[in-house]
């Protein structure tokens, strides 16, 4: 089997509010290969959220290993930690995130604009890629214009334009109704079907389904780390 492209050794991660310490992971430790579908799950405060903050490198462990791509992540300064965001992970959140004044082809060719690619490039991969999730005929249509079903997609792209190494996707169907939710977990499933690492933070044991592995935490810790 090759390397894992994500490893998380005994990371713990505290936080300090005020007089009390929170212990939000209190020693978590797994591996995610390649292609792997992963959703992550547990009751409300579990780590969920700090799991995916450190999973996405907008924050680092307090103690452990945290190693993407080969390369361990868990001491990068700030600037560094940007620099690998923006080249080997892809976020999809619950709320699109999109920019109200741009056309869908235009939010999807965001992160190329601050890579500083020519604009022409840009445009083809954009376009390409808003094809690719469906959206041929609403290319140059604003999110306003578009369901949340489109919004969604269009997030997606955008997730995709670097070429990630992984997917991040935070809640991805929690604000769409059960048809438009089930069209998105269609997407998520063809982009694994063609070889794109998911990791998918969710309450939803329906959306889960749709993964291979499902990783429950409690109380800062795997509970229970299941592949199906």
């Amino acid at each position: 089997m090759s390397s894992p492209i994500v490893q998380f050794h005994q990371v713990q991660k505290t936080y300090q509010m005020g007089l009390v310490t929170v212990d939000a992971l209190r020693g978590v430790s797994f591996d995610i290969h390649a292609g792997d579908y992963v959703s992550i799950m547990g009751p409300s405060g579990c780590g969920k959220s700090t799991l995916l903050n450190l999973l996405g490198c907008l924050d680092r462990p307090t103690s452990g290993r945290y190693s993407l791509g080969g390369d361990d992540v868990s001491l990068l300064d700030d600037d560094a930690l940007s620099a690998i965001r923006g080249a080997r992970l892809g976020f999809i959140f619950q709320s699109y995130n999109l920019i109200q004044q741009l056309t869908v082809v235009e939010n999807i060719e965001v992160p190329l604009y601050y890579q500083g690619r020519p604009e022409d490039e840009s445009q083809a991969v954009a376009t390409e890629l808003a094809r690719r999730v469906g959206l041929d005929e609403r290319l140059h249509h604003k999110p306003f214009e578009l369901s949340g079903g489109q919004q969604q997609r269009v997030a997606i792209a955008r997730a995709l334009v670097n070429n990630p190494l992984v997917l991040l996707a935070d809640e991805p169907t929690g604000n769409l109704d059960s048809a438009s939710g089930v069209e998105i977990l269609k997407v998520f499933d063809e982009l694994n079907q063609q070889g794109k690492t998911i990791i998918l933070v969710t309450h939803d044991p329906s959306v889960a389904q749709h993964s291979s592995r499902t990783i429950r935490l409690r109380d800062g810790l795997v509970e229970s780390d299941v592949r199906s």
